[in-house]
């Protein structure tokens, strides 16, 4: 009795968590309508033929490493964009005889790592943001900052970094006190993101068939998901740190057999219908890629269950 009751409330707590999920799914359809309109096409249009203005007007691409990517150099780029804006709000002419050497005549693209740096008019300063996902490229984002004056402080101007994710707040800690953590940090969030969402993508590629039911939350740092093609139902819930993790740390893998009568998929012995916590498959999602993972844990479920004929009570990580 103590084990149909347990069971009944694991049950019930899986559907209340089917049903945030839904819940989430649904909001997720509404926004992604919404941002999809054509106002939001034309932003990303606009900022992107800005960009590749920019970047065909420049004389020079400098690639940047770690060390070479500082403050000074930030600030050298504030000074330029500054300088050649107030030039052009005076329409003075350019006289290289009395400005600094190149100042205006080089027009520079900084590329370090995956972000590309370019001065924009108006005292603006673009960043391109370049995500992959296994070797290949996805999607480019967009962040524009300005300041009235090379003394005051960056703001964000304009930017197609996906809603969900915290630039607002990221500006609000970083941007007036560490500008160059600020636009590393903008990086590191959208790469993050991107690597997790096709993760996910790439098990409903390979293993839709296999998986009956997913949800997740819109910057996919909430992730659960049912394994059903089986003799039982595997049901796997994972939770990452932050939304700079690309590896889950809160992580839950349980079988829960579909039919008592029968035998287990390697014909052995018969199962008594309790959960098993499928250790295998957490130790497997904490170090491998989501798809990875998963090849991991369909490979090596039969044997499991079969030594899990006396099974233990699931605990969540």
């Amino acid at each position: 009795m103590g084990e149909v009751t347990f069971m009944q409330e694991d049950d019930n707590h899986l559907e209340a968590t089917r049903a945030r999920f839904s819940s989430v799914l649904k909001r997720h359809g509404e926004l992604t309508e919404r941002l999809s309109r054509d106002s939001d096409k034309m932003i990303f249009e606009r900022l992107q033929k800005e960009f590749e203005a920019a970047r065909a007007s420049q004389t020079q691409e400098v690639c940047l490493d770690t060390e070479q990517w500082n403050d000074g150099l930030l600030a050298t780029i504030r000074e330029r964009v500054h300088m050649e804006a107030e030039r052009k709000a005076m329409q003075l002419p350019l006289d290289s005889s009395m400005l600094p050497i190149s100042i205006f005549n080089d027009k520079i693209t900084y590329k370090v790592g995956t972000k590309v740096i370019c001065c924009l008019e108006g005292a603006r300063i673009g960043i391109q943001y370049e995500t992959s996902f296994a070797g290949e490229a996805r999607e480019l984002y967009h962040c524009v900052l300005e300041s009235k004056s090379f003394l005051e402080k960056m703001t964000v101007l304009q930017h197609t970094v996906p809603f969900f994710l915290p630039i607002r707040e990221v500006e609000n800690d970083l941007l007036s006190s560490n500008a160059m953590k600020f636009i590393d940090h903008i990086g590191d969030l959208l790469q993050a993101y991107v690597d997790r969402r096709e993760q996910v993508r790439l098990i409903k590629d390979l293993y839709g068939n296999q998986i009956g039911q997913l949800y997740h939350s819109l910057p996919y740092h909430m992730i659960e998901f049912v394994v059903d093609d089986f003799d039982c139902k595997v049901t796997v819930s994972l939770r990452y740190a932050d939304l700079l993790s690309i590896l889950p740390t809160g992580i839950s893998v349980v079988a829960w057999p579909m039919n008592q009568s029968k035998k287990s998929p390697t014909g052995g012995k018969k199962g008594n219908g309790s959960p098993i916590r499928l250790s295998y498959a957490e130790d497997a999602l904490r170090t491998l890629s989501l798809p990875e993972a998963y090849a991991e844990i369909v490979l090596n479920l039969p044997e499991a269950l079969e030594q899990n004929v006396e099974p233990k009570d699931p605990v969540s990580t």
